[in-house]
């Protein structure tokens, strides 16, 4: 058996395939090096039923995640899934590439990230190439999922939002400035806390207030993530990722104004990146660091 995981910071998914091509499909936390030790990851895949089941079965483990960008950082990772998959093969990879290879057609692409962070590359079919740094939530991730939180909370706190907007917020999630202080301060994962509001974004996403957020955080991520490419025009912008898919009508609208095209959306990618694996598992170049 075979297991690919992609993870972004907030969830991972777990897709397992046989020989005979059953899948199973489980979840996790997401697993992010600049925020998990080893031990983290060891100690969440052992609650997990299904995983612990199959530990005896899987030969081989390809995990993509947030933050797996080095091979300092995918050590601490790796560390931790050869610690609980101990019959199996584990090698750990960035999630632009679990992107690029799940949203591959056989066309070069311009393939992006939006959901709780925000990326972009190249791919070719050879080689995943990027242009511009990913600079994390507090710097970048433009247009995702904890860039859009962070400006709903300061609305809230500044007592900016629409009425009625301001007074959902608080029925729905009653926090004070001091528990929103202490979850982005003082604990870990405050990228997951802050993009953890899109949950709010979505049944108001006909709000004209939302859709002006949304729209101005992709016309900037777009302004520095897919214009950066020279080819921007002439290739599909492929896109992975919920904030993708909810506000597809906004992405689709800067698309038109910038001239690219968007090409694949895909909400949850893993299951395209189990089938990429399984057309290509007797191909070296899979595993290769782009």
């Amino acid at each position: 058996m075979i297991a690919v995981a992609e993870s972004g910071s907030t969830k991972c998914d777990w897709m397992i395939a046989d020989a005979q091509g059953s899948v199973i499909e489980t979840h996790t936390m997401g697993f992010n090096p600049f925020f998990h030790t080893s031990e983290v990851v060891v100690e969440n895949l052992r609650k997990n039923e299904v995983l612990l089941e199959l530990i005896p079965k899987i030969e081989a483990v390809y995990f993509y995640g947030a933050g797996c960008s080095s091979p300092e950082r995918n050590e601490i990772i790796e560390k931790g899934l050869t610690q609980f998959f101990t019959q199996a093969t584990c090698q750990v990879r960035h999630d632009l590439n679990a992107a690029a290879y799940a949203t591959y057609t056989g066309q070069a692409a311009i393939t992006c990230i939006l959901g709780t962070g925000s990326n972009s590359c190249f791919y070719d079919g050879e080689a995943v190439s990027e242009r511009v740094p990913a600079l994390g939530y507090i710097l970048g991730d433009e247009g995702s999922g904890a860039y859009f939180g962070k400006q709903l909370v300061a609305d809230y706190l500044y007592s900016r939002l629409p009425e009625p907007l301001q007074v959902q917020f608080k029925e729905t999630y009653n926090l004070s400035k001091e528990d929103i202080f202490h979850k982005v301060y003082n604990t870990d994962s405050a990228n997951v806390f802050l993009a953890s509001f899109m949950k709010f974004f979505v049944p108001h996403k006909d709000h004209q207030y939302i859709r002006d957020m949304v729209y101005a955080g992709f016309d900037r991520f777009a302004d520095i993530h897919i214009l950066c490419f020279p080819s921007y025009k002439e290739v599909p912008v492929n896109f992975v990722g919920s904030v993708a898919f909810y506000f597809e009508d906004i992405l689709r609208k800067v698309a038109s104004e910038k001239g690219f095209t968007v090409g694949i959306i895909d909400k949850n990618p893993a299951i395209s990146l189990l089938h990429y694996h399984l057309k290509t598992s007797n191909k070296s170049k899979d595993f290769v660091q782009s």
